[in-house]
């Protein structure tokens, strides 16, 4: 698993799992503009359904500038994870710097009603080029 997710937080019995690549043909360097895809995998390893209410990122360009991200949910969706079931998703970030970091969390509920946070970990934003 690390292999294909090698960033990785657990919090509460809850495994996010990160994974992150370069998308040359979205990027403009020329024009300021890099571009990633990253993957999540969201594991319950609890004993209770879970549902994600919402997202928290805090994104930070090579220049150390900070861009707060709060929704409702992921992609469109809030999704319940069953005990022993993962949720998958895939979306994107664009920068104007080729280096920069995302980090954050989800706003959870249990099935008794609890509400919880889950730590998204952190993880690098790198272009190849500046990686050389």
């Amino acid at each position: 698993m690390n292999a294909l997710f090698p960033f990785h937080a657990t919090t509460r019995d809850i495994n996010v799992h990160v994974a992150v690549t370069f998308l040359p043909e979205q990027s403009e360097p020329d024009r300021g503009r890099w571009f990633w895809a990253y993957h999540i995998r969201i594991e319950n390893d609890g004993n209770q359904p879970i549902q994600l209410l919402t997202r928290h990122w805090i994104i930070t360009d090579g220049r150390g500038t900070q861009h707060r991200v709060d929704g409702d949910g992921v992609v469109g969706e809030q999704p319940v994870v069953q005990p022993g079931k993962s949720y998958d998703y895939v979306s994107g970030c664009p920068l104007n710097t080729p280096t920069g970091s995302m980090k954050g969390h989800y706003h959870m509920i249990g099935a008794s009603g609890e509400t919880f946070d889950i730590a998204i970990p952190h993880f690098a934003l790198i272009a190849p080029a500046v990686a050389e």
